[in-house]
């Protein structure tokens, strides 16, 4: 393994050090408490190790193994399937179950690389139909199947 990067390796060893002195400093001067019921040491730590975490991802990219080529990150599934999560929260209310589960399906169909229109149909139908047995028959939980503007909505 060699250095591909001196800048990028120094600043993922500070990175680390940083985060891991914090973490360590932290746990060692502060009451942690828990998730719930934070204390004043667990924002530090968690912070800290982020940092360390970040940190790690530096000092990674900066090692490359002779001759191996570093795979580029793609973004965009990621970001599609943040979005489909996004537009599912967004639009239950105002589009009832329905619109916002087939929005979030078809949003994160597109994050893949193969997207057949009959295929993420077909799949869109089935979990509207499980989403609103389940959710709105069986659990009996009151969301809206239509969106708002349809006073007459034939599933109810």
């Amino acid at each position: 393994m060699q250095v591909k990067s001196p800048r990028d390796f120094w600043a993922g060893v500070m990175f680390v050090a940083f985060g891991a002195f914090f973490v360590a400093w932290s746990f060692a001067h502060y009451k942690m408490g828990t998730a719930v019921r934070m204390g004043p040491g667990y924002f530090p730590a968690v912070l800290g190790g982020l940092l360390a975490a970040l940190g790690a991802a530096v000092l990674v990219k900066a090692l490359a193994l002779h001759g191996a080529k570093v795979a580029a990150l793609h973004f965009r599934p990621l970001i599609l399937v943040c979005l489909s999560v996004v537009a599912y929260g967004y639009l239950i209310k105002p589009g009832g179950l329905a619109v916002a589960t087939a929005a979030a399906v078809f949003i994160g169909a597109f994050a893949g690389h193969e997207f057949k229109w009959k295929e993420v149909s077909v799949v869109a139908v089935v979990l509207v139909a499980f989403s609103y047995l389940v959710f709105v028959k069986g659990l009996t939980l009151p969301f809206p199947m239509c969106p708002e503007f349809v006073e007459n909505c034939p599933i109810r």
